[in-house]
């Protein structure tokens, strides 16, 4: 924010050097998701926000990817459920808005701590706001003790998956102790033609035992485990348009 243009400047150079595209563009605007929170009880604040996130969508768009992802919004004590609804809707549309007239698809990550802690009140928000998608990332949900399978109506909101395994009470585990049944995700995927990225998201910070794997290695095993999936996916696909064909024949 200090100097946007030539940041951006740095950012295309050295993608075009590496021979990288860009996915996605994550904005957390708070060095913690309560902070600066899309629906902040100060109108000062939000305004603020909505000039970062300009900022943001003109990167986005400069380094040329396609879809930008944004955090819900947090409950904040001092006002009601309702009134915290409403401003991370408000936020949320303005965003879906701005980003479809640069011709990006917004999405947001619902996550623990936030107002869509659960697959229940993620659905009830995307009815709340016209044109909104998700980022999904199952370990959220997963971890606060929802099967994987709870979540499966959401794929069809969804414009862009992270990918890492996940438990009970673990938001990131290794593969070997991952809880989350990626073969069901990828077929459903599949099913509705989800033509966005699956992003292999493991990371390594202090925060809800994100520092207890080795992301090289078990990036290398999910994709691995993520490319089966798909292959065996796939083949079933044609399989059963084999079948079809052969009946209706």
């Amino acid at each position: 924010m200090a100097s946007p243009q030539s940041y951006t400047a740095q950012v295309v150079s050295d993608l075009e050097a590496a021979g990288m595209a860009v996915s996605d563009v994550f904005i957390q605007i708070g060095e913690d998701p309560s902070e600066c929170s899309a629906n902040d009880p100060s109108s000062v604040t939000r305004g603020r926000n909505r000039e970062v996130f300009a900022r943001s969508l003109e990167f986005c768009s400069a380094v040329g990817s396609k879809h930008l992802t944004g955090l819900p919004g947090v409950f904040h004590p001092e006002l009601s459920v309702k009134r915290n609804l409403e401003l991370a809707a408000q936020e949320a549309a303005f965003r879906v808005k701005a980003c479809t007239d640069a011709g990006i698809c917004y999405g947001i990550e619902p996550h623990v701590g936030s107002i869509c802690a659960d697959s229940k009140s993620a659905a009830e928000f995307l009815r709340m706001v016209q044109g909104l998608t998700l980022t999904l990332d199952y370990g959220h949900f997963v971890m606060a003790g929802e099967t994987s399978s709870q979540s499966l109506g959401l794929l069809k909101s969804t414009s862009h998956f992270h990918a890492r395994g996940g438990a009970f009470q673990r938001l990131q585990t290794s593969v070997a102790e991952n809880e989350i049944d990626f073969p069901e995700i990828v077929a459903e995927l599949q099913r509705l033609r989800y033509d966005g990225f699956l992003a292999l998201e493991y990371v390594w910070i202090d925060w809800n035992g994100c520092n207890r794997t080795d992301n090289v290695s078990e990036t290398v095993l999910l994709r691995a485990a993520l490319q089966a999936a798909i292959a065996g996916s796939t083949l079933e696909t044609e399989s059963s348009m084999r079948r079809q064909g052969a009946a209706s024949g």
